[in-house]
């Protein structure tokens, strides 16, 4: 694939992720496929989440989803948790908005696998705070997704990483163009948290 057609890949991506984000509950307008998305907020979410507002038209995080973006989204990110089972193990967006928000909600972290304590930077958080931080997010979040066309052989990262150098949402981590030191700071609390928990 030239550069080319792979700029032009780019700029329907860019576009794409910044028409009409939707409210989080409608997720199931999310495509079935693979492709990109984007998590939005407002001013106000910003600084509950005490990040410095840089416009309505730099998301809070983009991510891509190889198989559905649909799957990804509604039961990972967006979904809490059933039965004993923390969806914030699994989902790093998950465990940086809970540390952004525990000062002000009270969550508290746990291990993801509370038989076999471990990988505590994989923090997940209690039931009761699982479905605190999925109403939270249903309540403060827009979503955005760009669909992988058919004819795109490259691979997403391909389109991830220049979006991410170029828009800087401050909820993502890896390909960050600025400094993540206080959200690493956030997570590092809750990892702590879930290394020292006792049932």
């Amino acid at each position: 694939m030239s550069s080319d057609s792979l700029e032009v890949h780019l700029d329907d991506a860019k576009q794409a992720l910044r028409a009409d984000p939707f409210p989080v509950t409608s997720a199931e307008r999310m495509p079935t496929g693979p492709g990109l998305y984007a998590v939005w907020s407002n001013k106000e979410t910003w600084s509950e989440l005490g990040l410095e507002w840089r416009g309505p038209l730099t998301p809070l995080y983009v991510g891509k989803a190889e198989d559905s973006i649909r799957k990804r989204e509604i039961d990972t990110h967006f979904a809490a948790g059933r039965s004993a089972v923390s969806k914030t193990g699994s989902s790093t967006l998950r465990r940086s908005f809970a540390a952004l928000l525990a000062p002000s909600l009270g969550f508290r972290a746990i291990p993801r696998n509370v038989e076999k304590p471990g990988h505590f930077s994989n923090y997940a958080l209690r039931s009761d705070d699982d479905l605190r931080l999925t109403a939270w997010m249903h309540e403060h979040l827009l979503l955005s997704a760009w669909a992988k066309p058919a004819e795109l052989a490259a691979p997403l990262r391909l389109l991830e990483a220049p979006i991410i150098g170029e828009l800087d949402p401050p909820i993502n981590i890896q390909g960050a163009a600025s400094s993540r030191v206080a959200l690493k700071a956030a997570r590092s609390v809750l990892s702590a948290q879930a290394r020292s928990w006792t049932n």
